[in-house]
């Protein structure tokens, strides 16, 4: 058992330590006060750096704006920082009058100005409901030229003869799931038999600008593999349907609805369309493709081109 003398010694430890400890608290706390104040302070002293850039920068975009001619109808060069104008008597309104004054009276417009007006307007208006301003850019403009931009499908031929003008020719009858055939001539007689075509599944490019060849307008293009001496109709998947679309995986597919010759967008991706050494057509190396039903291929040709 702790003598008397022990516990009278531990006890003032004690309160030594409360002490110690109070004045400590006491210590923190006023230097936890100093570092706000000195905390509060700069950031004041760093708004007021703010505001005076912000002054600053408001004169220089008036200035700018009065050596461009732009009439001013407030003036915020003369605001300081108070937070709202109706209460700062430094805040200046420029007077509307004198610049309504200044402005020549417009001269009666007659009926038959302002019928003109009216057609014009309405004009315009149509430009904008069409996507496209006389002069500006049309969509397909800006896209990029890749195989997106071509509408391949799937097509059945349902007839096939010979073009009545041309011996090289042949006039084919497609069905592409559309309400109406559509009629395509095709330079395939030297090397298809016309038998051969008849009710038979191709892939069409659907929207190049329909065009005459002798007489007879043509309005899609049969692809095939292709050499100079040996031509070859591709062949869609099994189970494939007219209509059915032709898709490039990573490339989404944004046909123009018809092909501006003067684009050239199908001669700059033609070099890109062939027949790879498994016999299956690709744009870049990425098959034709017909969701859910597999890809194109040709019969027996591979390392040739597509056209």
């Amino acid at each position: 058992m702790a003598s008397p003398e022990v516990l009278s010694r531990l006890e003032q430890r004690a309160i030594q330590a409360e002490q110690m400890i109070d004045l400590l608290t006491k210590q923190i706390a006023q230097l936890q006060a100093v570092a706000v104040h000195t905390h509060k302070e700069k950031l004041r002293q760093e708004n007021q750096e703010l505001r005076l850039e912000v002054d600053r920068l408001k004169k220089c975009l008036l200035n700018l704006e009065k050596a461009q001619g732009i009439t001013q109808y407030y003036d915020f060069s003369k605001k300081t920082t108070s937070s709202s104008p109706a209460s700062d008597p430094q805040v200046q309104f420029v007077p509307l009058s004198s610049n309504l004054a200044s402005a020549q009276p417009q001269p009666p417009i007659e009926k038959g100005n302002k019928e003109k007006g009216d057609k014009k307007s309405e004009k315009k208006e149509k430009e904008k409901v069409g996507g496209e301003k006389k002069g500006g850019k049309k969509p397909e403009d800006e896209a990029p030229v890749d195989v997106s931009r071509l509408d391949f499908r799937v097509g059945k031929i349902v007839s096939a003869k010979k073009h009545p003008d041309a011996d090289s020719l042949y006039v084919e009858e497609v069905d592409v799931g559309e309400e109406k055939m559509r009629t395509v001539v095709s330079g395939l007689v030297k090397f298809i038999p016309v038998e051969e075509l008849q009710n038979r599944m191709a892939v069409l490019l659907c929207n190049l600008k329909p065009v005459k060849m002798r007489g007879i307008t043509s309005e899609a293009m049969v692809m095939c593999a292709s050499t100079p001496e040996k031509v070859e109709v591709l062949a869609p998947p099994e189970g494939s349907q007219p209509g059915d679309l032709v898709e490039f995986e990573g490339y989404t597919r944004n046909p123009d609805a018809v092909l501006n010759p003067k684009k050239k967008v199908f001669e700059t991706c033609a070099p890109d369309l062939k027949v790879d050494t498994n016999k299956v057509a690709v744009y870049k190396g990425i098959p034709f493709n017909v969701p859910g039903k597999g890809v194109v291929v040709s019969q027996t040709l591979l390392n040739v081109q597509v056209k």
